[in-house]
């Protein structure tokens, strides 16, 4: 073997351990925000009364947009919300949250479409092809929110689904759960180094310290993996995107798991959307997949949580899949309902391209003054 590839191979090997590494700080972070959460709110009662300003659902909604809309990262804020309620955070301020953080996480592919601004045809394209996705998601929350809090839908069958494995049913998974020795040290390691405050002190810094751990492992996550995988990411994009819409939901999910991350891969597609390489009719059904495949960030920091608040914790990472699988299924799956989002995304590019100030007052009114105010208004 020469030593360029010598060289090649060590470098590979040195980038996968990086991220099994990364892997290992995801869970560790979401068992330090959930142990510190705990601690500081006093459990259960302790976080009601903490939360007790996003008892109405709505601000719960928003406060997950504007919390995703300022990391740009819906792994980020639904591990964060996972850790949370295992520490005690109602599932009905959850689920909310949970949604607003899929509407929070489209941000970025528009930011992306604007790079396209200098050329109105490209502009026009880039910018139909990534609201397509914000529309969506604003549509699928205006019809999965009222039935949540109505019939409690996601709720009821996420739990359903959770007892099956984490429950007293046959095929119970927790007498083989080998994450809580890996990562019980390391959180005592955080829980130690914090140990110099005072009282609640200690788990207010707990859950500091496990969003800052959270934020850092899931960025830098994304980026090793779409330095090892990108190349194929982009392959299995051009070949499957153009090949109908169960080939571009699989192929949008696959290349999200890949690279654990909607906004990298709906970022990618846009510029094929500017250069006219595909229509916005083409790439809706990738932006849906991305959306399916970003759950899977929840669910492994699901995996981190024992004890009587492990199924919990399960719970709302399924409330997570199913939201996302459920809406596609019956907004994409109905011929009325599919063209609203590409109708309306179409509209507003077209509005975007001859009035540039409101394609910019679109991004900040959507994702961070809308919210803003609607939460100082309901609150």
């Amino acid at each position: 073997m020469s030593e360029q590839n010598q060289t090649s191979l060590f470098a590979k090997i040195l980038n996968w351990t990086a991220i099994a590494l990364l892997v290992y700080l995801v869970l560790v972070a979401v068992g330090t925000v959930s142990g510190g959460f705990k601690l500081a709110s006093g459990g259960t009662e302790g976080a009601k009364e903490i939360f007790a300003f996003a008892t109405n659902p709505f601000v719960a909604l928003m406060l997950g947009a504007f919390a995703t809309a300022l990391v740009q990262s819906s792994s980020t804020v639904t591990s964060v919300i996972v850790g949370l309620v295992a520490g005690g955070l109602p599932l009905g301020i959850a689920i909310p949250m949970i949604m607003g953080a899929n509407i929070g996480t489209t941000i970025t592919n528009t930011l992306v479409s604007i790079g396209h601004i200098r050329d109105k045809e490209e502009f026009q394209r880039a910018f139909a092809a990534s609201t397509v996705h914000d529309f969506f998601n604003l549509f699928a929350v205006a019809i999965f929110l009222p039935l949540e809090i109505m019939f409690g839908l996601l709720e009821k069958f996420s739990a359903a689904l959770s007892h099956l494995f984490v429950g007293d049913a046959d095929l119970s998974l927790k007498s083989y759960n080998f994450i809580k020795p890996l990562v019980k040290p390391a959180v005592g390691l955080v829980k130690d180094a914090v140990s110099f405050l005072d009282g609640k002190a200690v788990g207010i810094a707990m859950v500091v310290v496990g969003i800052a751990m959270i934020l850092f492992a899931v960025t830098t996550l994304g980026k090793l993996l779409k330095k090892a995988l990108v190349g194929r990411a982009k392959e299995l994009l051009h070949s499957a995107i153009g090949r109908g819409p169960i080939a571009g939901i699989s192929s949008g999910a696959a290349v999200t798991v890949m690279v654990q991350s909607s906004s990298t891969t709906t970022s990618l597609m846009i510029p094929l959307a500017g250069s006219g390489v595909f229509n916005t009719r083409q790439i809706y059904p990738f932006t849906l997949g991305a959306n399916i495949g970003t759950t899977i960030t929840a669910l492994l920091a699901a995996t981190s949580i024992t004890g009587p608040n492990a199924e919990v914790a399960l719970t709302i990472a399924l409330v997570h899949v199913m939201f996302n699988v459920f809406a596609v299924g019956l907004i994409y799956g109905l011929p009325l309902l599919r063209e609203i989002p590409l109708q309306l995304a179409e509209k507003l590019a077209r509005i975007g391209t001859r009035n540039k100030s409101a394609a910019f007052g679109y991004v900040l009114g959507s994702f961070f003054v809308l919210p803003g105010l609607l939460m100082l208004a309901i609150k």
